[in-house]
């Protein structure tokens, strides 16, 4: 009974409780965040260590009890603890118990990465974020789609790199492929660090295309993640079927995947 009990508290924010414990958390994230960059700054890390580190402990503290309980009180443990919010949990909590083992001055800038790796709390407020969570979910449905177009842009970028390094013959920088290949990556993506540069008619020829195509290339996944956006806010909200767990048009009737008939809302 207890279980269930928190179990809507901690997991679901419709309730008046659930949104009691959200806001709470999430003023403690954003505490936590603040102290990681001021912690940054140089003559305050220096001048507040003790404050900042007692501080730091007790977030970790509450941050580690929440990530316990949310774990005790789960339906499927294991699903929660390898899901993607509760790795971010996890990696939000590890830095700071990682200090209690590595001690030695010889590992300390060993610590100094794990600890950076708090920043991973910002994450979490993205779970307080409807607009958020639209979005998220419009990355996901476009995944395949932008999977597809990742392997022909590194074809294309490998193409001209290969393309690039026969025509300059080796020199001016392109001694090899995958150093043209960066080359390519760079000028594609209209970065232009100017570190490798054509100097042959043909080579010029190529970089003046690989710029022009780099313009269509932004483009293309903008799209994609927009019509995304567009479809997700034309169509409503999924509902998920208690089939197939599959997630499908809130208008729906049938599920797209499993054909079960939905119940009609009264």
């Amino acid at each position: 009974m207890l279980k269930n009990k928190l179990y809507h508290i901690v997991f679901e924010t419709e309730t008046k409780a659930g949104k009691r414990f959200d806001v709470v958390l999430l003023w403690l994230i954003l505490i936590s965040i603040i102290i990681v960059m001021l912690e940054s700054v140089p003559e305050l890390g220096e001048k507040f260590t003790k404050v900042f580190f007692i501080v730091e402990w007790v977030l970790t503290i509450l941050f580690t009890i929440e990530y316990l309980l949310r774990i005790y009180i789960s339906h499927k443990p294991l699903k929660y603890v390898f899901s993607f919010w509760g790795l971010i949990d996890f990696l939000s909590i590890l830095p700071t118990w990682l200090s209690l083992v590595y001690t030695g001055y010889h590992y300390l800038l060993i610590v100094r990465i794990f600890r950076l790796l708090r920043i991973f709390r910002v994450l979490k407020l993205v779970r307080f974020n409807a607009e958020a969570q639209i979005l998220i979910k419009a990355l996901r449905a476009s995944i395949y789609k932008i999977s597809i177009f990742f392997v022909v842009v590194l074809a294309i970028v490998t193409f001209l790199g290969a393309l690039m390094y026969v025509v300059e013959g080796g020199e001016e920088g392109f001694s090899s492929i995958p150093q043209s290949i960066y080359w390519a990556i760079v000028t594609v993506t209209t970065v232009g660090y100017g570190d490798l540069v054509p100097h042959t008619v043909i080579g010029k020829f190529i970089s003046s295309f690989a710029m022009i195509i780099g313009y269509a290339i932004i483009a293309v996944p903008t799209g994609i993640v927009t019509s995304s956006l567009v479809n997700r806010v034309q169509t409503g909200e999924s509902k998920k079927c208690t089939t197939c767990s599959k997630e499908n048009n809130e208008s729906a009737i049938f599920c797209n995947f499993c054909g079960n008939q939905f119940k009609e809302l009264t």
